[in-house]
């Protein structure tokens, strides 16, 4: 018999479970014993667990018919190989959010307990049959998978529920496509998309045949026939030309990028990263440091385009606050490397402002998944300050747990605005501050360095003489050489 956490937990979120399979995957050794080595429990592998709470659908009648013209209708399925059950369960909840945000309705969502995907089917034959059997239940057009299927696992699932079936990796694909705006955002998410599609290529019949040579597409006949391409090689190779044209021209964008980049780092304006896990509310502080009136919107992956805001510091100082892309669990391998020049925005900054939704179910979570991708483009070095944000709605036991276990972290909520002062200070106090000690006499024409040591410098003191304005500051070393020539 399961434990009584197990069952209560089941009880909780399922109200019972679908009955119990014959499996032959193992066996119980005795009724003490929960698993015999790494077999699973026979009642949970036997089991698929339906998820509830997951559907979207409307229940006022007159949006109802014009819902059911523009949005799939979708059934969620999951793995359960390792973790908790609440680990699969917040999975397939933000695979749920994942797919309203892409345009869909969702109606059902099941979990399956499994040591390992299956090879064939993932889900395995039997568990594909009763998914199948949901789906014509529920009237589904679409089935989305919480993980990355090989193409064989797709089209075998697809032979058996026999309506579309696509993974967590094409779904968040499809949500870039819709939500890039600018060049650059675009251009990546194309790049992603060819890179994904090239090795899921299909051909059916004649599409596979080969391509005639010669003359004979144009009706030539007899001795002007080679053998060509077949379809299949002919888009491969299209695809393979477009992802080279792309990175060419990212690269290209990418130089604008630097290039901007290279100048606030002439003028040694400090930088700051905003980075964090998808709808975590990052524009939303964005927006509340700055004013930069960046779209907010709740839902996941509203901003892809990076945006870049001047900020001031209560002492003069000038440093600018980067909005990135946020991250999720299981981010696409292709999205990173399509992002990359994107990204580096955070890997070149000073400081780094973790933003956490302190209201999620699984914040903990939400940060190591958004540290695993920001190890992949230097962000792991950076000071990190830790902002655990919509500190409005979040229970006081999480917000004081993360409080104590972060090294540098403050709660904030970007929507009242509770917060929001002592994380400027310590922004402030993060910030790198110039090393090298000046002591100058900068006559009256010089405005502009004295207007500069204002802004970039740490002033010490400052005196109006008849022979000049006298000051001792820190400054950096570009502004130190240009002062070498005003001694005091």
């Amino acid at each position: 018999m399961t434990d009584n956490r197990t069952d209560a937990a089941r009880e909780r979120l399922f109200g019972g479970t679908a009955a119990a399979l014959h499996d032959d995957d193992g066996f119980r050794q005795d009724a003490d014993h929960l698993y015999d080595g790494e077999q699973l429990d026979r009642e949970e592998r036997a089991a698929l667990r339906r998820v509830q709470g997951l559907s979207t659908e409307l229940e006022d009648i007159t949006e109802v018919e014009y819902r059911q013209l523009r949005l799939e209708r979708v059934v969620l399925a999951g793995l359960w190989t390792e973790g908790t059950l609440e680990d699969a369960e917040n999975s397939l909840r933000e695979l749920a959010a994942l797919a309203e945000t892409a345009g869909s309705t969702v109606l059902d969502g099941v979990i399956q307990r499994r040591m390992r995907p299956d090879a064939a089917t993932w889900l395995g034959s039997g568990k594909a049959i009763e998914l199948r059997d949901i789906v014509i239940g529920e009237g589904a057009d679409t089935v989305i998978c919480d993980s990355e299927l090989a193409p064989s696992q797709r089209r075998a699932l697809e032979d058996v529920v026999k309506v579309k079936v696509i993974d967590r990796t094409s779904l968040i694909l499809d949500i870039f496509a819709q939500h890039a705006k600018s060049r650059e955002g675009r251009a990546q998410v194309e790049l992603a998309q060819l890179q994904y599609l090239l090795p899921r290529l299909r051909g059916w019949g004649e599409s596979m045949s080969r391509q005639a040579g010669g003359r004979v597409a144009g009706g030539e006949g007899i001795g002007s026939r080679g053998p060509g391409e077949t379809k299949i090689e002919l888009d491969r190779r299209r695809i393979n030309t477009k992802m080279a044209k792309l990175r060419r021209d990212i690269k290209a964008m990418k130089s604008t990028r630097d290039t901007k980049r290279s100048s606030r780092r002439a003028n040694a304006i400090p930088s700051v990263a905003i980075a964090g896990y998808t709808n975590a509310g990052k524009s939303s502080l964005l927006n509340r440091l700055t004013g930069a009136g960046v779209l907010v919107e709740n839902q996941l992956f509203a901003t892809l385009d990076p945006t870049v805001r001047r900020a001031e510091a209560e002492d003069g100082r000038v440093y600018t606050l980067a909005d990135t892309v946020g991250f999720v669990r299981n981010l696409p391998h292709q999205l990173v490397e399509a992002f990359r020049s994107t990204l580096e925005e955070v890997g070149d900054s000073d400081l780094l402002l973790h933003v956490v939704d302190g209201s999620h179910p699984d914040p903990e979570g939400q940060i190591s998944a958004v540290r695993e991708v920001l190890a992949e483009v230097g962000g792991d070095e950076l000071t990190e300050i830790i902002v655990v944000n919509k500190a409005d709605i979040a229970d006081p036991e999480v917000l004081d747990r993360l409080l104590r276990h972060e090294r540098r972290a403050i709660a904030v909520s970007a929507r009242t605005g509770e917060g929001i002062d002592e994380l400027r200070a310590l922004i402030e106090s993060e910030l790198p501050r110039p090393a090298i000690d000046v002591d100058v006499l900068l006559p009256y024409d010089r405005g502009d360095l004295v207007n500069r040591l204002h802004e970039e410098a740490d002033i010490l003191s400052e005196e109006h003489t008849g022979a000049g304005t006298r000051v001792h500051a820190r400054v950096n070393p570009d502004l130190a050489g240009e002062l070498a020539a005003y001694p005091a």
